[in-house]
């Protein structure tokens, strides 16, 4: 089928629906996602935690910005995405000094293991804390942003690759799955595939690299209290968290990979979990479930988010690396309006996350 749209997104994450839903009710907007289930890849397989003190300085912004305008929309709802959820930082005094920023506040070692007396006392010397930070229903973020979306007048397309993207004079014709599109603006919210993505399109890449992050739930003995933080190793070794009757872990990895549908691999989640065992006393006693998602982004670590420099019309949404969901609905904000050119916005925080020429 033929369709025409001020807009096309390409890109079913959290990224490309949460432009979509704050677009749509400014221009017509079509999403065009490869795969049959939007949300598939990274989205899915999210650790569910916005955390105001993680990442650098502009993510850390985005992500403040964000939880306001989940905070606002959320009164409007019957279910609650954001429910709260501290997030605890722990290492060597150099570590914890090193990565404790924004929102984080020390704490003592004494108090640490009374958050989480699963830690071991000698595994950590110091600890910080950030208790802005909060666990996230995803899918219902998700879905929150499809039905605004799809309500504000948006088509959305699964099972709908691009195979083929051409500029003119008057903006884009695309080709996913069956479809062809011609849009004035074309959103590159691909995710592992922007720079693919933008290839095919005949655009600079911007040195997007996917990288592995591999988790599991699994079975303790000595299971954390429900209120209890997540818990991370400040030289990104490892963090778990309570995930219902069971713990979510993950070895914090960030492995070069290329963009697929990645697979956890068994020796990785045995590693990660003699680790814990070693370090904590959760006394791990299998695993109920494992995976892995790709984070990709760009070699200075902050979102790719504005127009290309120099092809007209084609907008990067892409980069986010691990802070995809917490800083989603501030990229989205922010994009719409470069996109719509309703606002400039924030010029310092725009020339940050500006694509490279």
């Amino acid at each position: 089928m033929a369709f025409n749209a001020d807009v096309l997104i390409v890109g079913g994450g959290i990224a490309g629906l949460s432009l979509a839903s704050e677009l749509a009710v400014r221009c017509s907007v079509i999403l065009m996602e490869a795969e049959q289930a939007l949300g598939y890849h990274t989205s899915s397989r999210s650790a569910r935690q916005l955390i105001p003190s993680y990442g650098p300085a502009p993510v850390r912004a985005l992500t403040v910005r964000t939880l306001e305008i989940i905070r606002a929309f959320e009164q409007q709802l019957t279910q609650t995405i954001l429910t709260p959820r501290s997030f605890m930082l722990i290492g060597s005094e150099t570590d914890v000094e090193t990565k404790a920023s924004g929102s984080m506040q020390r704490i003592s070692h004494a108090e640490a293991l009374e958050l989480c007396p699963q830690l071991k006392p000698a595994s950590f010397d110091a600890a910080g804390l950030d208790t802005t930070s909060v666990g996230t229903d995803t899918d219902a973020l998700l879905d929150y942003h499809r039905r605004t979306a799809e309500a504000a007048g948006a088509r959305i397309f699964t099972g709908s690759r691009v195979h083929s993207v051409q500029q003119l004079a008057t903006g884009w014709n695309v080709g996913a799955g069956a479809h062809a599109i011609h849009a004035g603006v074309v959103v590159n919210a691909a995710g592992a595939w922007a720079d693919e993505l933008a290839v095919v399109s005949g655009v600079r890449t911007q040195g997007l690299r996917p990288y592995r992050r591999t988790a599991a739930v699994v079975h303790v003995e000595n299971q954390p209290d429900p209120q209890a933080p997540m818990v991370a190793a400040a030289d990104d070794a490892f963090y778990f968290r309570r995930e219902g009757l069971g713990v979510l872990v993950s070895p914090a990895e960030s492995e070069p990979n290329v963009p697929e549908d990645a697979k956890p691999r068994p020796e990785d989640v045995e590693a990660l979990i003699a680790k814990l065992n070693t370090v904590t006393n959760l006394s791990i006693t299998g695993v109920q479930r494992s995976w892995t998602g790709l984070r990709t982004q760009a070699a200075h670590g902050i979102p790719v988010v504005g127009f290309d420099p120099e092809a007209p019309g084609f907008f990067w949404l892409a980069g986010q690396g691990g802070y995809g969901f917490q800083t989603s609905s501030a990229i989205a904000e922010l994009a719409a309006d470069l996109i719509t050119k309703d606002d400039a916005g924030d010029l310092h925080l725009n020339a940050a996350l500006r694509p490279s020429p």
